[in-house]
């Protein structure tokens, strides 16, 4: 990790309220929430990218309908923990969220993440064309599970 990742990269959420996961991709972002008690997060549903501005668009109606406290966006450090150009991909994007709502938005390791739930699909017998269409859902689900969690033991 770097030294902007705070040793608790949970710490600025708060202690109530729906929590959304985002699984951010070049091409689609992975959208999922948690329920009220925070115990499960739910995959939603996978916004195809265009714009930055029609990306946000989406994200803010979903925060608004689901009434979301905090954001989890999965953070794809290489296997290493070293940081890569999707971090600084990924950290330009939160920024640029960060102007347009005034929710707190956490950083979450998403190593392996796609590739758990890839091998999920797979052993659950899905097609081909049925695993690209939930994927990054799925992935957003693993990742905000593992916030979750990690929330529940503190």
């Amino acid at each position: 990790m770097t030294d902007d990742v705070p040793a608790n990269p949970l710490e600025s959420i708060p202690p109530t309220g729906r929590i959304m996961g985002l699984d951010l991709g070049t091409k689609t972002i992975g959208v999922a929430i948690s329920d009220g008690m925070r115990y499960s997060a739910t995959p939603l549903e996978t916004i195809k990218r265009t714009k930055f501005t029609q990306d946000a668009i989406r994200l803010e109606e979903l925060i608004a309908q689901n009434a979301i406290a905090a954001i989890i966006l999965g953070l794809p450090l290489n296997m290493d923990g070293s940081e890569g150009p999707r971090v600084q991909s990924t950290r330009a994007f939160a920024r640029s969220l960060a102007q347009r709502i005034t929710l707190p938005i956490a950083f979450w390791d998403e190593r392996l993440s796609t590739s758990a739930v890839t091998r999920m699909m797979i052993d659950a017998d899905l097609r081909r064309d049925r695993r690209a269409e939930i994927v990054d859902k799925l992935a957003a689900s693993y990742i905000l599970q593992g916030a979750l969690d990690r929330l529940r033991r503190q």
